[in-house]
């Protein structure tokens, strides 16, 4: 019998197990089950507990062997507080690390802290503070001052260090001193135009870890897998990188009841690289915290100022079953995922120099994207879902969107929090199941690969 894999996704709202098992290289997905999330009950087990037996009902008992892996998004983000030396390098650089991390951004601060900014950090109790500034062998006297600040508040929050290597000795000692934890990863900006933000996502996710085991019930959740607890937003993140290794440049969009998440996985193109103002990590991920079909559906009807639209909201349903709630739930996706994918994207722009006009670019490049997914959400469970996805590929102009030969995928399965979960120990055979999912899709439209389509000429 092959090896069967469980992977449990405790959300905020659902819990979902998904059954695999692993067969000629590749997992094949069995069995998936729902259930929603008993956080409020004071155990997510319950939750975890009726999902597994929903899953149970269409495949029969799980095997005793079986392997178990868990993502989770139920307990919150970890509440961060980011402190660099100049909001567009080492404060951005951090708020990048931590997006799919498991952390929430709740303060940025650039240069010397003030008292001000001090008030704020104990106002908002952080979970996590993090400390960066200067590239490797630069500046040190404002980090300096800027981690005797924040040794004096005395916070029972760890701090994690990612900024100039050359001061890490005089950082410990501070931080030992005032009797505080002190994590540290590599620099996020070791060099002028070198982001680095791996390692720092790798640190801040341990954290998360300790931090989610607080949850009611979340501790014995723990127990039932030997890799840790993944937030679901990395385990996403972790899906689309090993998707775009296998299968080129992709963009992944999520659209939630309450918020949009996109991801990206791309270097750009080199027709564009020369004018970016500032470096992109090759893995992003956005969260529209105001573009949801449900929570926040007024909010989008409201961007768009369309009276017609805002009429409509009447007809509005969590999971639609009329058709005019289904067509009032297609527009909302499609102003979700238009709006987030320009929020994501980088922007062109013109700058007036002595020499002349120059034309910069401010963002992520998505030009070389081939790929552009729509998984899990209304876009999957909503007729139109790849029609909504086809009208964001554009090429460049204002915004540097994917272009029209990009391929269009819809994850009805919700694969990518899975496998994204599952990579941790088995990224090969991730791959494997994406290179044969994406072959099946092609098969089954009569589609040619990506690389088989001939781009057409820029104007």
């Amino acid at each position: 019998m092959p090896l069967c894999f469980l992977t449990l996704e405790v959300g905020s709202t659902i819990t979902k197990a998904n059954a695999f098992t692993l067969e000629d290289g590749g997992f094949v997905h069995r069995a998936q089950g729902f259930a929603p999330t008993s956080v409020a009950a004071g155990d997510v087990r319950l939750g975890v507990q009726e999902a597994i037996a929903d899953l149970e009902a269409h495949f029969g008992p799980l095997p005793p062997a079986h392997e178990t892996f868990v993502n989770s998004s139920a307990a919150g983000g970890l509440r961060m507080t980011v402190h660099g030396l100049t909001y567009s390098m080492t404060a951005r650089a951090a708020r990048e690390a931590a997006l799919g991390a498991g952390a929430i951004v709740k303060l940025v601060t650039a240069g010397a802290l003030s008292a001000y900014d001090l008030d704020d950090i104990r106002a908002l109790r952080p979970n996590i503070v993090l400390l960066a500034g200067g590239v490797d062998y630069g500046e040190k006297t404002v980090v300096l001052q800027n981690a005797e600040k924040l040794a004096g508040l005395r916070l029972s929050a760890p701090v994690i260090y990612a900024g100039n290597i050359a001061i890490r000795k005089h950082i410990q000692q501070i931080f030992a001193e005032a009797g505080m934890e002190l994590l540290l990863a590599d620099n996020v900006f070791p060099e002028v135009d070198v982001l680095n933000v791996e390692p720092l996502r790798q640190v801040i996710h341990e954290v998360f870890n300790r931090h989610i085991i607080h949850g009611p019930g979340m501790g014995h959740i723990a127990e039932l897998t030997r890799w840790g607890i993944l937030p679901t937003p990395g385990a996403v993140l972790r899906g689309a990188e090993l998707f775009a290794e296998e299968l080129g440049d992709c963009l992944v969009f999520d659209v939630g009841g309450a918020t949009t998440d996109v991801h990206s996985v791309t270097d750009g193109s080199p027709e564009w690289a020369p004018r970016l103002v500032e470096p992109e990590p090759r893995a992003k991920r956005t969260v529209e915290g105001d573009l949801g079909v449900y929570v926040n559906a007024r909010h989008i009807v409201e961007l768009q100022h369309d009276p017609e639209w805002e009429a409509r909201l009447a007809d509005l349903e969590a999971i639609p079953t009329t058709e005019r709630a289904k067509e009032l739930t297609r527009w909302l996706c499609t102003q979700a995922v238009e709006t987030g994918v320009r929020r994501h994207a980088g922007v062109v722009s013109d700058l007036y120099m002595p020499t002349g006009k120059k034309q910069i670019v401010k963002g992520k490049d998505l030009t070389a994207v081939k790929w552009v997914i729509g998984t899990g959400g209304a876009l999957t469970r909503v007729e139109g879902g790849d029609v909504i996805l086809r009208r964001v590929c554009t090429g460049p102009g204002k915004y540097l969107l994917p272009r029209p030969e990009a391929q269009i995928l819809l994850d009805r399965d919700y694969r990518f929090s899975a496998l994204g979960t599952l990579a941790q120990a088995y990224p090969q055979e991730v791959k494997e199941t994406f290179r044969r999912w994406v072959a099946e899709e092609l098969a089954e439209s009569g589609r040619r690969p990506v690389s088989q389509l001939r781009a057409p000429r820029l104007r």
